[in-house]
């Protein structure tokens, strides 16, 4: 019996999930269906698709094979939503754009507001991440993204370089530092390099915190939590933080505005790394620690 992309979908979710229960609820389906459905795909094929151990579900010889051919499958489909997205030659639909969330109220909000206004028949949807979401695989379209070394499968602009300092709170003196309590981003926050550079000023048992989001950390030194390092973008515009040190070169990174190449030309993908851009531009300065 011919087979279907929906029975590869099924495998390779089954195998993604090590199980049968996440496989059917990634998939919307129950777990009695989702059982039905591979035994009979297995009868259907005369072999075992799948070990059922402790551990999960493990595939088999032809298990893998088919999953292997799932993937390529999916690739070549998700190839060509990127090629037929990015040969729209009006700025509109709808636009998937990620970004760190600490940017969401004082950066990206006001830029979304204007960009709508100026291109109404664009639907922004909006994924506040901290982790670097996959756009080949079309996760979005486009990325707002602070990193050191942008990947080489992607294309953009270099917006600004992002300067981080330590900072406390505007209302206390503070002398040494090593003796306060700190406050530290988690090893996912901008590549792990924070952690050593907490660890190289404060010991272990001075570091109350750690966090993996910037706007968690933010919120912890203003609570008193302790000190701690912030972009300058972000906590030099609070009169509620003082900052204690200059900007930091070994926690320094660049904001870049990144697409797809499918994507690049498509008008709405377009319109908007240039409306970024240009809403960038004038904030450099303040990105910068200056």
């Amino acid at each position: 019996m011919p087979l279907d992309w929906d029975e590869f979908r099924f495998v390779k979710a089954v195998s993604d999930c090590a199980g049968l229960t996440a496989a059917a609820a990634r998939l919307g389906i129950n777990h009695s269906t989702a059982f039905r459905r591979l035994s009979a795909l297995e009868a259907t094929l005369g072999t075992r698709l799948f070990d059922r151990l402790r551990t999960g579900y493990v595939p088999t010889a032809c298990g893998r094979a088919m999953i292997e051919a799932a993937t390529r499958i999916e690739d070549d489909i998700t190839r060509f939503e990127r090629v037929a997205a990015g040969r729209g030659d009006t700025p509109s639909g709808e636009l998937r754009v990620t970004a760190p969330a600490g940017f969401a109220s004082n950066l990206l909000m006001p830029m979304l507001a204007s960009f709508g206004a100026r291109y109404p028949d664009i639907r922004i949807a909006l994924i506040l991440s901290e982790d670097a979401l996959n756009l080949s695989r079309r996760d979005a379209d486009v990325a707002i993204r602070v990193t050191r070394d942008p990947s080489e499968t992607l294309v953009g602009r270099r917006l600004a370089a992002v300067a981080w300092a330590v900072y406390g709170l505007a209302t206390r003196d503070y002398g040494d530092l090593a003796v306060e309590d700190w406050v530290s981003p988690g090893p996912s926050v901008v590549g792990g390099s924070f952690t050593p550079f907490v660890a190289a000023r404060a010991p272990a048992d001075r570091i109350r915190l750690r966090i993996n989001t910037v706007t968690g950390l933010d919120a912890a030194i203003l609570a008193g939590l302790g000190v701690g390092p912030l972009p300058c973008f972000t906590a030099d515009a609070d009169p509620a933080l003082r900052r204690l040190s200059g900007p930091h070169p070994e926690l320094g990174a660049d904001l870049w505005v990144l697409t797809h190449p499918d994507l690049r030309h498509a008008a709405r993908v377009r319109v908007f790394m240039e409306h970024v851009a240009e809403a960038i531009l004038p904030l450099r300065p303040r990105f910068a620690g200056g």
